[in-house]
Parts: C-alpha cells; sequence; structure tokens
C-alpha cells in the first residue's frame, strides 16, 4: 500500500475552483481504482485530459499460443533472445493466462510516445540499465534491481540511458499490485515484520510541467489492441497532484529477508501479490543453519499453481546450468526439487 504524497501546487479542498493565472480553471481528474472505493489521486491539469484530436487503431495483440506438449519442466535461457526497440516493441511475451503475462525486453532506443495499460498493474523489473520513467505524476528515476510498479490508467514512457545496456523483466498484471495483506495493518501501513518499509517505496521525485502545442501520442492497450490517441497540447501539463495512487519503485536491495534455521517456504519471500499471482525476491540471506538442516528446498508438488524462476545473479542453491536471466517453469501437477547433488 502507497502512502499518501503530493507534488506540485493543489488547492487547499479538493472538489473546489483553482484558477490558473490567467483565470480559467484548472482542470480536475480523478484517478481511483474499483469504482471510487480503491485508492485514488487527484490530478490538476493546464488543459482537459479528455481533448483528443485522432484516434486510430494501432496494433492487435493478441498472444498466439505453443501447442502444449507433455507436462514438464522448462529452462528458457532469455539472455540469448535479444531484441530490439523500445521499452514496449521490444517486449517478447513468454508466457501468459487470465491473470498475468510475463514478458522480457532488451530495449534499445527510447519511447517516442507514452504508454497506458487500461486492465491492470504493471510490474517492470530491471534486471539491467538506467534511466527515468516519464509519468504525469513526476520523474522517477530507476536503476538495476528496481521494481517499478505502474498502476494501471497511469501514462508513462522509458527514458533509458542508452549509455548502459537494458533487460527488463515485466509482469502484465489482470489486477492491482500490492504488498501482501498479511504486511499491513488496518490502516495500510507496513508492519514491523514485513520485508521492507514505506522508506523503502521511491515515488516520482519531482514534477515537470509542460504547456506545448503540437501532435503528441499516447498509445493504451486494452481489448487486445493498442490505440493510439493524438492530443494537441503535451500530455504531462499536471501542475500538482496529491492522494495514495501513483507510481513508484522499490529496490530488491531493500528487501529485508526473513530466515530460519531450517528451509523456509517461498511464502516468506513474498514481495507482492495480485489476483492471480504472487511475486517474490529470493535474495542474499544466512539459510539453513540448524546444524542438521539439509540447505536446499524439500521436493514439493505445486498442487495449485505453476513457479516460474527468473534468475538475475549469484548462485541458487538448488540448481545446476543456470544463468543471468535463465527463466525456469515448474508447472502444477508434477513434483520438483534440488537437482542430484545440491
Amino acid at each position: 500500500m502507497t502512502y499518501y504524497y503530493h507534488l506540485g501546487t493543489v488547492p487547499p479542498k479538493r472538489h473546489t475552483q483553482f484558477r490558473q493565472p490567467d483565470g480559467s480553471l484548472y482542470h480536475e481528474e480523478l484517478m481511483g481504482l474499483r469504482g471510487f472505493t480503491g485508492i485514488q489521486s487527484l490530478l490538476y491539469h493546464l488543459h482537459p485530459p479528455t481533448q483528443v484530436e485522432k484516434i486510430r487503431l494501432e496494433q492487435t495483440v493478441m498472444l498466439e499460443f505453443e501447442e502444449m506438449g507433455p507436462l514438464r519442466h522448462w529452462h528458457l535461457r532469455t539472455g540469448k533472445a535479444l531484441s530490439q526497440g523500445d521499452a514496449i516493441g521490444a517486449r517478447i511475451p513468454l508466457m501468459a493466462n487470465a491473470d498475468v503475462c510475463i514478458s522480457v525486453a532488451h530495449p534499445t532506443e527510447p519511447m517516442s510516445y507514452w504508454y497506458r495499460f487500461a486492465h491492470g498493474d504493471e510490474v517492470i523489473f530491471v534486471h539491467q540499465g538506467s534511466g527515468f520513467l516519464e509519468t504525469q505524476y513526476g520523474i522517477l528515476p530507476y536503476r538495476a534491481g528496481d521494481y517499478l510498479v505502474i498502476p494501471t490508467g497511469v501514462m508513462w514512457r522509458m527514458v533509458p540511458d542508452m549509455n548502459v545496456a537494458q533487460r527488463l523483466l515485466i509482469i502484465e498484471a489482470q489486477g492491482h499490485v500490492e504488498p501482501p495483506a498479511r504486511y499491513l495493518n488496518r490502516y495500510g501501513q507496513l508492519l514491523e515484520h514485513a520485508p521492507y518499509s514505506e522508506r523503502d517505496l521511491r515515488p516520482p521525485e519531482h514534477l515537470l510541467t509542460h504547456d506545448e502545442s503540437g501532435e503528441f501520442e499516447v498509445r493504451v492497450k486494452a481489448r487486445n489492441r493498442i490505440t493510439t490517441y493524438i492530443y494537441l497540447h503535451h500530455p504531462l501539463d499536471v501542475v500538482g497532484w496529491d492522494g495514495y495512487l501513483y507510481p513508484y519503485a522499490f529496490n530488491i536491495a531493500d528487501f529485508e529477508p526473513i530466515t530460519g534455521r531450517i528451509h523456509q517456504p517461498p511464502p516468506v519471500h513474498q514481495t507482492f501479490e495480485a489476483p492471480g499471482f504472487v511475486i517474490c525476491s529470493f535474495v542474499p540471506r544466512l539459510f539453513d543453519y540448524h546444524p542438521l538442516a539439509i540447505p536446499a528446498p524439500y521436493n514439493h508438488s505445486n498442487v495449485d499453481s505453476d513457479e516460474v524462476l527468473y534468475y538475475v545473479e549469484g548462485n541458487f542453491m538448488s540448481r545446476k546450468g543456470i544463468e543471468p536471466a535463465s527463466i525456469t517453469v515448474h508447472p502444477n501437477g508434477i513434483p520438483h526439487g534440488p537437482h542430484p547433488g545440491m
């Protein structure tokens, strides 16, 4: 759960007259989740955010699935799957279901447009690279190891540092990505036993307000298609906003692992939850230090879920032959466990 935050200038009371220097009104926009019952923010624009000049269908984005084949484990070496283009065009979808789509990307150029995903939140894990995320909420710098959590409806584009190779893991949720409920108190504050705190969440650093005319492109992904909207004013024209809904970064190095003398199950590594799936962070830690502990995961069967592991760096306690950007897939229905000898 994000906390209250604001940038720029907002009026003392919401939904009241807030005037520009020429006497006209700023254009208030409420962005909220769950039909006015979830977290929300109020943004104040120089121009109406509804003022669109042109609309066109950019492309359809129906996924084509491979034949299932026999039930088995998979090892995908995505470090060898290079792609080109911007942070959207370079995406390679690898697996998906009704709840989530997982892709990798190796952007080689900045985005010339802004992008919005209309059906859920996105989490972009920055395996390699740096740059900044440009949104109507302000500028959010990113670096290697960052989770970029982008709520649905947020308009953004990635401006990468092209002097550094970029490698991304993208998780598209068909719903909202939040901290695990067991780490929150009834007021939404992260509890003392949580593996991270509000101090570890980085909101946008500063707000850039543009008042420019021209043709500005925003692409919206919804209903298996990407639609382009052309605005005659710069879409990042917000002079101020406040609330609980905004994009933020969380670096995996700030995840404080929960350890035990015997092997701990994956839920202790949980970082986020969303409808139908969770995201965990397996970080360097002291593990399995009981004198009789077996320092590797026990064999287990995924009765209700598939496990997808993305390997960033270092040595994993239970697997051989892993390299950076490897993905292993362990489907439900069959057990899996450590490689022999581990």
